[in-house]
């Protein structure tokens, strides 16, 4: 019996040990890769920039290490072409670019194809989508998205030996000028989008907080998805989750060609498109409970006979246009009535007036805020040097404002 006991312990040890050993190992390669894609030798990824050219040529060494098909149009890469917007001494012209996907694919033999997808641009020195007053500085995206390039590349090993599905992964440039790489992708694409059972999109996954938010957009695109994410769930992860298929990500241009979708996403911060959004910021024990989530979803959603797609209803709603804005970040991990505020921008609107992070914005002029799609209304009803008021919650209290739009 005592023979017996021991030779459980040591097989369990050994298995304990081999676990702990393999997610040290993941956590080293996650560290190495935003390592590398956020430091300043990159300059900030911009498209068509030296930059970006690093940066695939590092991502394309790392599908050749996993010994991933070559699925580009040469090798793993794939050309796209684009205009950019180039402000020079307050003049404002085109610019045409040159990107780069980079695409590679583990055959397993299988009908269908799962895609896993994240860009890996960011926005250069400065940008117009920049977020920093002052002077220029590399904006170096290790959130955004070093860190969603970074579960891309350290999921490979482990979903190709999942032999139910073939597996492309796709590290998409552009996606900060408009989607331009999924948008071509899709456009173009290098295997047979019939055949594929859904797309799963990482953009800023690097933040996961203390009570374990992550957001999950899309999941309304099949009917399959609340139950299966519910399921899959055994890191205890609180989900926000959104129907919408559409979105400013790079899943959008798949859920426009009727594949079901999911983009995962750690939250809003004050460094997101700014020079300090840096890699001593970055939970990467946090990075690796979402590579155990999805790889959950991804073997239960093998026992799933049909993976329908359906669109969602709020995409058959027209985005609202506004000239004027507050100057905040909402919390878009925030599942309570209102928008709260995750940042404000000085010497804009909301600052000027005294609004602060965590206030929550309950009433806009005459629109009730129950969520952004109100806030985004209420601004619509608005241009510059407008006043109005503007009721928050600010620790549980009612406070009204009078606001001037800047």
């Amino acid at each position: 019996m005592r023979n017996i006991l021991i030779f459980f312990f040591i097989v369990a040890t050994s298995q304990y040990y081999g676990f702990c050993q393999e997610k040290n190992t993941i956590l080293t390669q996650m560290k190495q890769d935003v390592n590398y894609l956020a430091s300043d030798k990159l300059k900030g990824r911009k498209t068509g920039t030296i930059g970006e050219k690093r940066a695939a040529k590092y991502i394309a060494q790392k599908f050749k290490y996993y010994q991933l098909s070559e699925k580009g149009t040469k090798k793993y890469y794939q050309k796209f072409k684009g205009k950019l917007q180039h402000h020079h001494h307050q003049k404002s012209s085109k610019k045409n670019i040159t990107g780069l996907n980079i695409i590679g694919f583990c055959d397993n033999n299988k009908k269908e194809t799962i895609i896993i997808g994240a860009h890996y641009d960011h926005l250069g020195k400065k940008h117009q989508g920049s977020l920093h007053i002052g002077k220029k500085e590399i904006h170096n995206g290790a959130d955004d998205n070093a860190s969603g390039v970074s579960i891309l590349i350290n999921l490979i090993d482990t979903l190709c030996q999942k032999k139910s599905y073939n597996y492309l992964f796709i590290a998409f440039s552009g996606e900060e000028e408009g989607l331009l790489g999924s948008s071509y992708f899709t456009k173009n694409p290098t295997i047979d989008l019939d055949n594929v059972r859904f797309m799963l999109n990482f953009d800023m996954v690097g933040r996961l907080n203390e009570k374990r938010e992550l957001a999950i957009n899309g999941t309304g695109t099949s009917p399959s998805w609340p139950q299966l994410l519910k399921e899959s769930n055994t890191c205890n992860l609180k989900l926000v989750l959104s129907d919408s298929g559409m979105g400013p990500s790079d899943h959008a241009p798949f859920y426009l060609n009727n594949i079901p979708v999911l983009h995962f996403f750690t939250g809003q911060h004050e460094d997101y498109h700014k020079p300090s959004d840096d890699i001593d910021k970055i939970n990467f024990e946090g990075m690796h409970d979402i590579i155990s989530y999805v790889v959950n979803i991804i073997e239960k959603s093998s026992k799933i006979d049909n993976f329908n797609f359906q669109e969602t209803m709020q995409d058959n709603t027209s985005m609202p246009r506004f000239s004027v804005t507050l100057g905040i970040m909402p919390d878009y991990l925030y599942d309570g009535t209102g928008l709260r505020i995750d940042g404000v921008t000085k010497g804009k609107t909301a600052s000027k007036h005294g609004l602060k992070k965590d206030d929550v914005i309950i009433k806009l002029g005459d629109e009730k805020i129950n969520n952004i799609m109100d806030y985004m209304n209420g601004l619509s009803q608005f241009k510059k040097g407008d006043k109005t008021l503007i009721e928050i919650l600010r620790d549980k209290k009612s406070i009204i404002k009078s606001i001037t739009f800047l």
